[in-house]
């Protein structure tokens, strides 16, 4: 049995075309980390993507001590995730503002067998291993999103708002509308490293909420 690898098996949550298209997502397990602040320079940031990766690639190595988890099977880390809003706005990635106000959860999602038992012994290894990350806004969480449209973005973060013009129109020829809520948020999921990565080659998923447009 190969390694499972979550983007090529579910191929339809990671990588739809530059053409957007309607998707029910259901419910999935992640790690959660909460936090504001430009992520381009922000050391909050920062450290949530030591957690996550620290977190994720702890279970995923447990393998290699005979710790791993019951129902363990090898698989590739998914890629990372990011819910984004503001105070003061419905932010639905159209308008790039100061980033210093932004509002995130950054997460990665996990495999079935991950359980609320093994989240708190991978933060305990983690906390371990290197004692100055702070854990306390860390989750494990089940999200589902339900009726959504998405659509590939190809180029740099900064260039988003066209894509997701192109994402509104279709929601609205298709006669849906929009749902971005303080529970249901514009959505990012990042198949690229924007380090090793030119920003015009780089891969998004932009994924919005949506819901069927009252009749009137």
């Amino acid at each position: 049995m190969g390694v499972f690898d979550f983007k090529k098996e579910y191929k339809d949550l990671y990588f739809p075309k530059k053409t957007p298209v309607i998707i029910q997502v259901p419910a999935m397990k992640f790690f959660m980390v909460e936090g504001k602040g430009n992520p381009n320079t922000s050391v909050e940031y920062k450290n949530a993507m030591e957690i996550l990766y620290g977190l994720s690639y702890g279970i995923k190595m447990s393998k290699m001590n005979g710790t791993q988890p019951k129902g363990y099977f090898d698989y590739v880390v998914p890629p990372l995730e990011g819910l984004w809003w503001t105070d003061e706005v419905s932010f639905d990635g159209l308008h790039i503002m100061d980033k210093d106000k932004f509002r995130w959860v950054s997460m990665i999602r996990q495999p079935d067998f991950v359980t609320e038992e093994v989240f708190e012994q991978a933060k305990k290894a983690l906390s371990k291993k290197k004692p100055e990350l702070v854990l306390d806004h860390t989750l494990f969480k089940i999200l589902e999103e339900g009726l959504c449209a998405q659509v590939m973005h190809i180029g740099s973060y900064d260039e988003e708002p066209a894509t997701i013009l192109k994402l509104n129109d279709f929601i609205e020829a298709a006669g849906y509308e929009t749902d971005i809520t303080s529970t249901r948020m514009h959505h990012e999921i990042y198949l690229g490293d924007p380090r090793k990565t030119k920003p015009e080659n780089l891969k998004t998923v932009i994924r919005h909420p949506i819901k069927k447009k009252e009749r009137g």
